[in-house]
């Protein structure tokens, strides 16, 4: 499976649907290309690899007590720093991000997963090498 996004529920938008045909059409090159013997040289290329879920500020009741500080909203992918602006209270209140290294936060307050008890989830920058690949069918 493929998703792409941010976008929406329920809605259908152009260029996230461009996109994802792209991201088909690359893979189905790969696989063909895979097939017909073509050697792949190593690589290595950066993800992000998902460390854990974080959820809203909650009070005893379990009643979410914060939203997403405006200047993490819209931010997914981009470095969050030990200090930086992570929440914001209903009363005005800034609760900073407190850890000991950069994380990326991806899925940033969206829609679907607040039920989850999610607000986003933390993820590191790493880098993965590929050896060199090639089908060993002729």
């Amino acid at each position: 499976g493929v998703e792409v996004g941010p976008q929406p529920q329920g809605v259908a938008r152009a260029d996230i649907l461009d996109k994802m045909r792209k991201i088909v059409k690359h893979g189905l090159d790969f696989v063909q290309l895979f097939n017909e013997g073509k050697e792949f040289p190593p690589c290595t290329i950066e993800v992000f690899k998902i460390m854990e879920k974080v959820d809203y500020p909650r009070n005893k009741n379990d009643e979410i007590i914060a939203i997403i500080h405006p200047k993490l909203q819209d931010q997914d992918w981009q470095p969050l720093n030990n200090g930086d602006p992570l929440f914001l209270t209903l009363d005005g209140k800034v609760i900073p991000y407190q850890g000991n290294c950069t994380v990326y936060p991806t899925f940033i307050n969206e829609a679907a997963y607040y039920e989850k008890k999610q607000a986003f989830v933390k993820t590191e920058r790493i880098k993965l090498t590929a050896k060199h690949l090639r089908s060993s069918v002729s």
